[in-house]
């Protein structure tokens, strides 16, 4: 039953990896944060909105959001500069 309004509303159904037994819970733990941060503070009007809101949130997410990280970076940020230990000061 599940499948078929799924397939109806064209979204495909990705099965979890095989030996990969924390796959289920990291998506687990993303769609509890997409609940919090969105779904729960925003009143959808229609699919177009849905999709509109969702992608902007995907932005937000992967582009702006502080992570849990030190120093706190964005995801798309550069990451630190590897250390020279060739001794020369050359960058």
């Amino acid at each position: 039953m599940i499948d078929e309004i799924l397939r109806d509303a064209k979204i495909a159904t990705v099965l979890s990896g095989v030996r990969m037994p924390r796959m289920n819970a990291i998506m687990e733990r993303w769609v509890k944060t997409l609940r919090a941060e969105l779904l729960d503070r925003t009143l959808i009007w229609n699919e177009t909105h849905l999709r509109h809101a969702l992608g902007e949130y995907e932005r937000h997410y992967n582009q702006h959001r502080t992570h849990r990280h030190w120093p706190p970076r964005h995801p798309c940020e550069p990451g630190l500069r590897p250390l020279n230990l060739t001794g020369s000061n050359a960058s």
